[in-house]
């Protein structure tokens, strides 16, 4: 994992840079804030380490401007300024944490894990809104459905048959839990029901065009992809 610290005190700064690396992270130095933007800008970072009382550009301009280019890097403030106010405004300029100078190395490395281990799990849980498998589109939250810009117009069960296969593209999708997604019942082997929905899904979006997205997967379910 890969952390930028900006820090113009360089014994400050090697100091942070040798724990984290002893830690396991890659550091990137940078010494002041035009630096640090210029680095940001062509670099992911997992977290940042940023003081405030930074030579060109400061900390709090810093962290304004990274956030206007809509950069989530979660930042942590060192700061030797102890009021309250100034803990709100850097944490309102985009700042995820705040920390006071002088301060404790472990204290500090344990923030940054928990900034870090915070990203991942809200990207873990995060809910995609547009689903893509070639030219075929599907919008979550508009319920709209396109292939190569066209629109198609789907009953309730036939989008909702199709967010799942998408969601799954590539890998095939049984019969069993066709069912228990879209019907939400247990299977019964006797039932065309998902052979029938199936073929409607695959009237509207393959029949007028060129290339077949929705396959069967013979004796084990169905698959969407492109070919």
């Amino acid at each position: 994992m890969k952390i930028l610290v900006v820090e113009d005190d360089k014994k400050i700064a090697s100091f942070i840079e040798k724990g984290l690396e002893n830690a396991g992270f890659e550091v990137d130095l940078c010494e002041d804030g035009l630096g640090a933007l210029a680095q940001w800008k062509t670099t992911d970072y997992d977290a940042a380490i940023v003081d405030i009382m930074l030579p060109n550009l400061d900390g709090l301009s810093l962290i304004g401007k990274v956030r206007e280019l809509n950069i989530s890097t979660p930042v942590i403030i060192l700061s030797a300024k102890q009021s309250v106010d100034d803990r709100i405004k850097g944490l309102q300029v985009g700042g995820d944490d705040y920390m006071i100078k002088p301060f404790s190395f472990s204290e500090l490395l344990a923030r940054v894990n928990a900034q870090i281990r915070r990203t991942k799990q809200s990207q873990e849980n995060s809910v995609p809104t547009e689903l893509t498998v070639g030219d075929l589109h599907l919008n979550i939250v508009t319920r709209r459905v396109t292939r190569n810009g066209e629109p198609i117009e789907l009953q309730p069960k036939e989008f909702t048959l199709l967010e799942l296969l998408m969601s799954n593209a590539g890998h095939i999708v049984t019969k069993s839990t066709i069912l228990e997604h879209v019907y939400d019942y247990n299977f019964d082997p006797q039932t065309n029901i998902v052979d029938v929905l199936v073929c409607r899904l695959r009237n509207k979006i393959d029949k007028d065009f060129g290339t077949k997205t929705l396959k069967t997967v013979r004796g084990m379910g169905y698959v969407i992809e492109q070919d």
